[in-house]
């Protein structure tokens, strides 16, 4: 862990997003903040977000209040560079929860608009993978657009960063969508091999230690902090299920030239940009034993212990 000396401590803190990631790092930033001195959170949120008729809308902004949570109303997409920074100036530590669904230039906006306004801390959105591991020019462009957001934040010395790096949500590795596990047919097709390596961890677990990040002293500064609530290959996904669900399943595999051949005949196909990425597995995984939970001696989720409390009725 970076040794660097920091007296920067975040008590002013403005959390961008209450979605999948940000809900569970509210909750968490709020419980720790409790026992803070001074400490207070707020949360960015589109207008249209606050004023939703969508009970899962409504529950959550019902809670955010519970919390003792300010509603900031602001559209990331919408406010320029200079609407943000004057925004964000108003706190010392932002942290981004957005994901990608605001576009790939936000996150480059977003840290312009941090460093602009001079904060004294700033948590970007990069609750991923290992992009330096993987490199430019990879299957999936938004991992560039990270690097470059990386890029940005070593070079100037006036806002301390800190990035954390999760893997992939444990969830998203269930999706139908994504292809990898087949509950109805009890197959799992491994992207690039069943030898290949995913880390992965729910979006629970990273709500916890985020805020154990954002407290931790002394001060985090200006690193890269690893989590990790399971690391496995796709062959032992699928014994994790054939025990958990106590049944066999099938197993192919989807090699890197049929996923960068898929990809090439559908460029823009996000899904298969990010099978491919998978696929190659480089920068997907790390041993939990290096990871910040293992640690600090936090219990996080498992892979086993994920399907046994979201599968075994099914």
């Amino acid at each position: 862990m970076n040794q660097t000396a920091s007296n920067v401590k975040s008590r002013n803190i403005l959390v961008l997003g209450a979605g999948e990631l940000g809900m569970p790092v509210l909750r968490n930033l709020a419980g720790r903040a409790k026992d803070i001195d001074g400490a207070t959170i707020s949360v960015l949120l589109r207008a249209s977000a606050v004023e939703s008729d969508s009970p899962a809308k409504q529950r959550d902004i019902a809670e955010i209040r519970d919390l003792g949570i300010e509603i900031v109303a602001c559209d990331l997409v919408k406010s320029s560079v200079d609407e943000l920074a004057s925004l964000f100036s108003q706190y010392d530590t932002v942290i981004g929860c957005t994901g990608y669904a605001a576009g790939i230039n936000t996150p480059m906006k977003l840290a312009r608009a941090a460093l602009q306004s001079g904060i004294p801390r700033y948590f970007p959105w990069q609750f991923g993978v290992d992009f330096e591991a993987i490199g430019r020019g990879g299957p999936q462009d938004i991992f560039d657009a990270q690097l470059d957001v990386r890029e940005l934040l070593r070079s100037q010395d006036k806002t301390e960063w800190v990035i954390i790096s999760t893997g992939m949500f444990m969830s998203y590795l269930f999706e139908p969508e994504f292809g990898v596990v087949d509950l109805e047919k009890s197959a799992v097709k491994a992207l690039g091999s069943f030898d290949t390596a995913v880390t992965l961890t729910t979006p629970d677990d990273i709500g916890v230690l985020t805020a154990e990040v954002v407290f931790y002293e002394p001060t985090i500064s200006n690193e890269i902090v690893f989590l990790g609530g399971d690391t496995v290959t796709y062959g032992k996904l699928a014994d994790k299920l054939e025990t958990g669900l106590n049944r066999p399943f099938s197993r192919s595999e989807w090699t890197v030239p049929v996923l960068m051949e898929e990809l090439a005949n559908d460029p823009q196909n996000m899904m298969r940009k990010y099978r491919a990425a998978f696929g190659i597995g480089r920068g997907m995984a790390w041993d939990k034993a290096d990871t910040f939970n293992v640690r600090e001696g936090v219990k996080v989720t498992d892979v086993s212990h994920w399907i046994n409390a979201n599968l075994t009725a099914k």
